[in-house]
């Protein structure tokens, strides 16, 4: 068999992954991360990001020389990459994973099937989450979804012949944050395979017992959630290992003691959580402008920064909200934690959205490419979905609202959270509100809820609903349903909860 190159992006391990396995049957082979200018300078790129990747890569090439497989890092697009390693390394074969990603990596993937067929390389990839490429129709897809997570994980390869020339004792070291132009980044949590399969372990023997109570409040979310997301995120861990790891517990852990029978429910409620993962990611590549535009396009026009809307996007409002400076303790007091963390429990996250979309009135687009930033573990199928859902412009999602001061009233009774992350809160530093909230809340739902009566609306609410929406999928019900009355039952809501 000739040469084949794995192309590594968001699939940072050597467990239960296909190309590198379908590698290890070459005469030779060879391993590749490239950093790729053009996410570096994209939007949605920070330097934490990128301090993640390079600490998983190194944690990876340190394993993969063990098994006599040399990690390439190299830095530039991904075209000239692969054409310049080509003339050190023939490689008549790239593997890779598919990706549901950004818009650039979809151009840039494009970009790279169109030099494999000039040059005669052979690009094979395989699905490593739920996400299904081409789908015609939702019908079906739980269950194979489920297929895929009880198939049998792929073992790790018994070692690999490295090309002449390459040896994984003398690679160059990875560049450095400042070597890439990128600023210092905030510290980051372990990174790399065996720092996600600690943390599913210490999860699934104890962590998950209250994680349904857990989930909603910042107080008890930062160590009650899974944590998981980045590892998923990064591809440290694939979704079959955490739902085989997860179903497993299920089945072994004792029922005899009360804190056995917490712990299966706790696992129950995660597990449940992990097809949602999916499902939200297939809604990104079946409709990939999603991202850039409204899901349902009948609320173009709404808010301004859609493109249609006469008037320029609130920047005060946008910055403030960005700083975490709007005169609501619990949204400035979540954006702080996130600032300096990187992650926010789904709640938390839900309600930033919520304040930007209803109380500041701004268009999603934005919002959402500083939560990119912020998120160390931005999952793009499942971000742009839930930026959508969480503003009302999916056409078929309850619109939920959140109220800043009940959302602190039940999930930060005493103040503690607010007060560890506005230390200024109390004194005249810190602003007041930046808007009447009865006053806006009125206005915009008035105007959504008057859309969403219009025969435009409605016709464009059951086309989405037919394509995307997840009775057809066979995904089970999850997540309290709202009192209030409403046209037609909202399948996703109460669903972003994931990790």
């Amino acid at each position: 068999m000739a040469g084949a190159l794995v192309w590594f992006k968001r699939d940072l391990r050597l467990a239960d992954h296909a190309p590198l396995a379908a590698a290890a049957q070459a005469e030779a082979a060879l391993a590749l991360v490239i950093i790729e200018p053009t996410w570096l300078q994209s939007p949605e790129c920070h330097p934490r990001h990128v301090a993640y990747l390079l600490q998983c890569a190194t944690a990876l090439r340190e394993a993969l020389a063990a098994l006599g497989l040399p990690l390439i890092v190299r830095v530039g697009e991904a075209v000239p990459v692969l054409a310049e390693l080509r003339r050190d390394f023939a490689y008549a074969q790239l593997y890779s994973h598919e990706e549901t990603g950004p818009g650039w990596s979809y151009t840039r993937d494009i970009a790279v099937a169109r030099w494999c067929r000039a040059e005669g390389v052979a690009w094979t990839e395989w699905p490593q989450t739920g996400v299904v490429r081409r789908l015609k129709d939702r019908r079906g897809w739980a269950g194979r979804w489920l297929q895929r997570m009880e198939a049998a994980a792929v073992p790790v390869p018994a070692g690999f012949v490295a090309p002449p020339g390459f040896s994984p004792e003398r690679l160059p070291r990875l560049p450095t944050l400042h070597e890439l132009g990128l600023a210092a980044a905030p510290d980051t949590p372990a990174a790399g395979e065996a720092a996600a399969h600690r943390e599913l372990a210490d999860f699934l023997t104890g962590r998950a017992i209250g994680y349904r109570r857990h989930l909603s409040s910042p107080l008890t979310a930062e160590r009650g959630c899974s944590r998981l997301s980045e590892h998923l995120a990064y591809g440290t861990l694939s979704m079959r290992q955490v739902h085989q790891a997860t179903e497993a517990a299920i089945r072994t852990t004792p029922q005899r003691e009360p804190e056995g029978r917490e712990l299966t429910c706790g696992l129950r409620g995660f597990a449940s959580r992990l097809r949602w993962h999916c499902h939200f990611m297939q809604k990104l590549e079946d409709e990939p402008q999603i991202e850039f535009r409204n899901f349902a396009r009948s609320h173009d026009g709404l808010r301004a920064g859609d493109g249609v809307h006469e008037g320029a996007v609130d920047t005060q409002r946008l910055q403030a909200w960005c700083e975490g400076r709007t005169g609501f303790p619990m949204v400035d007091a979540c954006m702080r934690q996130l600032a300096a963390t990187g992650w926010l429990n789904f709640r938390m996250r839900a309600m930033l959205v919520s304040f930007a979309a209803y109380h500041l009135g701004l268009h999603w687009r934005a919002p959402g490419l500083h939560l990119a930033r912020q998120f160390l573990d931005f999952e793009p199928g499942i971000h742009w979905s839930q930026m959508q859902m969480q503003s009302g412009t999916t056409g078929i999602n309850t619109l939920r609202i959140y109220s800043p001061a009940k959302q602190q009233a039940e999930q930060d009774p005493q103040g503690q959270y607010v007060r560890r992350w506005l230390p200024e809160l109390g004194s005249p530093a810190y602003p007041p509100p930046i808007v009447d909230e009865r006053a806006a809340l009125a206005d915009i739902k008035a105007r959504l809820y008057a859309l969403r009566q219009t025969g435009q609306a409605r016709s464009e609410a059951d086309a989405i609903q037919h394509k995307h929406g997840s009775r057809k999928a066979g995904l089970p019900a999850s997540g309290r349903r709202a009192a209030a009355p409403r046209r037609r039952a909202a399948p996703d809501d109460g669903q972003g909860e994931l990790f």
